[in-house]
C-alpha cells in the first residue's frame, strides 16, 4: 500500500510542475528560397542575370543629342512645376486654373482648407488627382 501512496503522490508532482513550449518555425537559410524578406535584392538580382530577353520596343540610343533632349524636358517641366506652385501657394495665390502642355491638361482648385490638383492625359483620358491640406496659421 505504501507502495501505491508513494506512485500516486510522484504522478501528482509530476502532474503538478508547469510545461513551457513554443511553436517551431523554419526559416529557409537560403535567399533563393526567400525565407527572409530582406534577401529580395539577391533574388532579384540572380533572375535579373539570368533574363536573356530583351524588350524589342525598348531603344537604347544614349547620342549626345538624345542627352541633350532628355535633359532640356527636365528642366523645361521643372521650370513649368515652378510655376504651378508659384501659381497656387506663391505671394498671390490663384483660387482656379488651367495650364495645358504635351497632351497633358493639369487643373488646380483651392479650397478653404486644401488645394486639388487633377492631371488629365488627354490621350487616353486617364486622371490623377492630388489633394494637398492647407495648414492655417493661427497667431
Amino acid at each position: 500500500m505504501s507502495y501505491l501512496k508513494a506512485s500516486l503522490a510522484a504522478a501528482a508532482f509530476v502532474v503538478a510542475v508547469p510545461v513551457a513550449a513554443q511553436d517551431v518555425v523554419y526559416r529557409p537559410i537560403s535567399p533563393t528560397f526567400g525565407g527572409n524578406p530582406f534577401n529580395s535584392n539577391h533574388v532579384l538580382g540572380v533572375a535579373n542575370a539570368n533574363n536573356n530577353t530583351r524588350d524589342p520596343r525598348a531603344t537604347s540610343t544614349n547620342s549626345q543629342a538624345d542627352i541633350f533632349a532628355r535633359q532640356l524636358q527636365s528642366r523645361l517641366l521643372s521650370a513649368l512645376s515652378s510655376q504651378i506652385v508659384d501659381a497656387i501657394f506663391g505671394d498671390n495665390p490663384q483660387e482656379s486654373g488651367t495650364i495645358s502642355f504635351g497632351g497633358q491638361t493639369i487643373e488646380f482648385f483651392r479650397s478653404l482648407d486644401e488645394v486639388t490638383l487633377i492631371i488629365r492625359n488627354d490621350e487616353t483620358g486617364e486622371e490623377t488627382r492630388i489633394v494637398v491640406p492647407l495648414f492655417i496659421e493661427v497667431d
